[in-house]
């Protein structure tokens, strides 16, 4: 299966190509301002398929300007899957970490990812090679990857690698009721502060667990960060973010139930908690903590349509950007329409 290493969608056992893709238009709302646009969430096309014997290969552009203004590649690999437990992959794709991360953006239980997975998990994509095994039905699963750590399109040296790897344990197996795993990331790169050094060093750890019986499921995960040598503060709603040398803490967890009922709708709540500075009391901190609730429902059409609709409350002594759009707001309302083929 290529699945497991990264992409979100699979060829036939013996289809040559696989063309695929989807579109998420959105509307977004800030209550508070009235602001509120039209605008894309993603719109994406791919392609997929085998090459004898044992290769796959897999690519998707991202289309809609919502990101950088113009079409660029998003993911690209190829992947050597002869060996049920030691499959390999080359190219770029979303790092091992986390399993709302992992989850693809067309099968997202809400619109947008949660806020420590956003911002603790970056760079989301990068390039690099990844070992990994198992399939959804095996007792565990498991990814290792070493990549450049300096994100998508940016192919500088900076003086270090990243080292991302994530476990999950399936005790049912195909039941898939229970499953639990965990993420660690430690990266090395040279010094961002002018004046520094040492260089600059990244560890992030996270904890995740899935419940499903019948139609009701609850996902949570919680994830630390610590960054040392320099880092950046400020940014987005916050004003210009600036480099600043020492270490910084942040980390934050999400809860999500949802239901699927017998008319196609399915509710969801989402509650979240991050916290931009752990070590808040040392002096020069900023205290930033930040508590959004979620709450909503999709619809389901059918297998390949959906509408999402989510209104977002947010308790913080500072505004929330939105991740697209570039809206900063207390409360937003989201509505988006999305079709996969």
């Amino acid at each position: 299966m290529m699945g497991f290493s990264q992409g979100c969608n699979e060829p036939d056992p013996d289809q040559r190509l696989k063309v695929f893709g989807y579109i998420q238009p959105q509307y977004n709302w800030n209550t508070e301002s009235g602001t509120n646009k039209f605008l894309w969430n993603r719109a994406r096309l791919g392609v997929t398929g085998n090459v004898p014997y044992d290769f796959q290969y897999y690519a998707v552009a991202e289309l809609s300007p919502s990101f950088t203004g113009q079409p660029f590649l998003l993911d690209a690999f190829i992947s050597y899957n002869r060996f049920k437990w030691a499959k390999v992959a080359i190219g770029q794709f979303k790092a091992p970490f986390s399993l709302e991360l992992q989850t693809p953006c067309h099968k997202l239980n809400t619109i947008d990812r949660s806020r420590a997975v956003f911002e603790l998990a970056a760079p989301l994509r990068d390039f690099g090679i990844m070992f990994f095994g198992g399939t959804n039905t095996t007792l565990f699963k498991y990814q290792f990857a070493i990549l450049n750590g300096t994100g998508i399109g940016n192919y500088i040296d900076q003086g270090g690698k990243d080292y991302v790897g994530r476990v999950v344990f399936n005790p049912f197996k195909e039941k898939r009721i229970l499953t639990v795993g965990g993420s660690y990331r430690y990266g090395s790169s040279d010094p961002a502060a002018a004046d520094a050094t040492k260089k600059d060093t990244r560890m992030r750890f996270g904890i995740e667990g899935s419940f499903e019986m019948k139609n009701f499921t609850v996902q949570g995960e919680f994830i630390h960060a610590e960054d040392n040598g320099s880092y950046m503060e400020g940014g987005g709603c916050g004003g210009p973010g600036v480099i600043k040398e020492g270490s910084k803490q942040r980390q934050g967890w999400y809860v999500t139930a949802m239901y699927m009922t017998e008319w196609r709708i399915q509710p969801i709540i989402k509650y979240e908690y991050f916290d931009a500075y752990v070590n808040a009391s040392d002096e020069g901190a900023s205290d930033d903590v930040q508590y959004v609730t979620t709450v909503g429902f999709n619809y389901f059409f059918n297998d390949w349509s959906r509408l999402q609709v989510n209104y977002v409350f947010t308790d913080s002594s500072n505004l929330v950007q939105s991740q697209i759009g570039e809206m900063c707001y207390d409360n937003l309302l989201m509505v988006q329409f999305q079709v996969e083929f």
